[in-house]
C-alpha cells in the first residue's frame, strides 16, 4: 500500500478521515492500522450504527447486561453507541494532541428524530456531548434550517460541532454564519475558550451529482450531457471559494486574533455511486489546505492504492461557475434538488434509527 493518505495531509493540506465505526474494528486492533495508514479522523451516523449493531454478535454481550439493568431500547442503542465513540476517541487522542486539536475527532450525531426540532436538539446536543465527555468529541447536527440555530448556541457553549447534510451553497452560508456568530458571542463570555473550539461543516458531494445526473440525463440534450458528472465537485469549489472568502474577512480576522479556528470544509459522501466515473473521482479533485475528506472504507482504500495526491479544489473556479450557470440555463433547480436530498438525507437517518430500535426491542423480548 502506497503513503497516499499521509501524503493527503503533508503535502495536500487534507485530513482524510474515515466514515465507519464498529466495534470490530477496536476489539480487533483494525483502527490502529487505519490510524498508522494516515487517517487523522472518523465520522459516524446512525446508518453506520444500525449495520454495526445489527450486522454482528459484538454488542451481544453488552445489551444483554443493559437488558439485564432495565433500560429500554433506545437507552441501550446509546449506551453501546457511546461505549464505542468513547474507544475510538480514546484510540484517536494522540492525534488530537500531536496536531494541537486540528485532528483526531470522532463525530457522533444527535439523535435524528429530532433533526427538525430546534430546542430538542439543542437538548439532546448538550446531554450528548457531557455525556460522551472528551475533549476530541464532535456533536454532529443537521444543517436543517431548524438545526442552524442549535449548531450556533453549541459553539456559543464551546462545543465541537460537526455540521452534517449540507447540500447548498446557500445553507452553507448560513451554516458559516452560524459558527462566526456563535465565536463571537463565546469571545464575549469566554475567549479563553475559542482556540479550543473546533467545527468541520459537511457538504454532500456523490449524492448531488447522482440526483443531478439524473435530471440532467433526462433532459437528453448534448449541452445537458456535458454536463453529467461535474455539478457536486463544481459546487464544492464553490463552496470552497465561499470559505475562504468567510474566513479571511475583517470580521474573522478579529476572532483569529483571539486564537479561534477555521470551520473547516469537509467533504462527505465522496464513495463514487456511478460505476462509470473513477473511484477516487471524489477525493482526487476535491483537494486543498484546510479541508476534510471523510472516507468510506472502499474509497479510502482506493485513494490509498491509487489516489492523486494534487491540490485541486481552487483549480479551475471559473469552469465551476461556469457549469452552475448552464445548470441555471438548462432549468436545473439547484434549491430544489438541496431540499430533496436534505429530506432523502434525514429520512434515511430516521428510517436507520427507528430500524435498529425496533430490532432491540424484539431482541429485549427473547431476553
Amino acid at each position: 500500500m502506497s503513503n497516499n493518505l499521509r501524503l493527503l495531509h503533508s503535502e495536500g493540506g487534507q485530513s482524510p478521515w474515515l466514515d465507519n465505526l464498529k466495534r470490530s474494528y477496536i476489539t480487533s486492533g483494525h483502527m490502529r492500522k487505519v490510524i498508522d495508514s494516515g487517517i487523522r479522523g472518523l465520522t459516524s451516523n446512525p446508518s453506520i450504527f444500525q449495520k454495526a449493531i445489527q450486522g454482528s454478535t459484538d454488542y451481544d454481550v453488552q445489551f444483554s447486561e443493559l437488558a439485564k439493568a432495565g433500560k429500554t431500547a433506545v437507552e441501550s442503542y446509546w449506551e453501546m453507541v457511546i461505549k464505542d465513540i468513547r474507544d475510538a476517541l480514546e484510540l484517536f487522542h494522540p492525534i488530537y494532541l500531536s496536531s494541537d486539536r486540528q485532528d483526531g475527532y470522532v463525530s457522533v450525531e444527535v439523535d435524528p428524530m429530532l433533526a427538525h426540532d430546534t430546542e430538542g436538539t439543542t437538548r439532546a446536543a448538550r446531554h450528548l456531548d457531557q455525556n460522551v465527555d472528551r475533549p476530541n468529541v464532535m456533536i454532529k447536527i443537521p444543517a436543517t434550517v431548524e438545526g442552524v440555530s442549535v449548531i450556533r448556541e453549541m459553539i456559543s457553549e464551546g462545543r465541537n460541532v460537526n455540521v452534517t447534510l449540507i447540500f447548498s451553497l446557500e445553507r452553507y452560508a448560513d451554516v458559516i454564519e452560524a459558527y462566526i456568530s456563535g465565536m463571537e458571542a463565546l469571545a464575549k463570555s469566554d475567549p479563553s475558550r475559542l482556540s479550543h473550539v473546533a467545527s468541520v461543516a459537511s457538504f454532500f458531494i456523490s449524492r448531488v451529482d447522482v440526483e443531478v445526473d439524473k435530471r440532467l440525463a433526462a433532459l437528453g440534450t448534448p449541452g445537458a450531457d456535458q454536463l453529467l458528472g461535474t455539478c457536486a465537485i463544481a459546487q464544492a469549489k464553490l463552496a470552497y471559494k465561499l470559505f475562504t472568502t468567510s474566513f479571511s474577512s475583517p470580521r474573522w480576522n478579529d476572532l483569529a486574533k483571539l486564537g479561534a479556528r477555521v470551520q473547516r470544509p469537509l467533504w462527505a459522501s465522496t464513495s463514487t455511486k456511478n460505476p462509470l466515473y473513477p473511484d477516487t473521482l471524489y477525493v482526487d479533485q476535491l483537494i486543498g489546505p484546510l479541508t476534510v475528506n471523510t472516507l468510506p472504507d472502499p474509497t479510502m482504500e482506493a485513494f490509498a492504492d491509487h489516489g492523486t495526491i494534487e491540490r485541486t479544489i481552487d483549480a479551475d473556479v471559473e469552469a465551476a461557475e461556469a457549469t452552475w450557470e448552464q445548470l441555471k440555463k438548462l432549468g436545473i433547480d439547484m434549491s430544489n434538488v438541496a431540499a430533496q436530498l436534505e429530506q432523502e438525507g434525514v429520512d434515511s437517518f430516521q428510517k436507520s434509527f427507528q430500524e435498529l430500535i425496533a430490532a432491540l426491542e424484539q431482541k429485549l423480548e427473547t431476553l
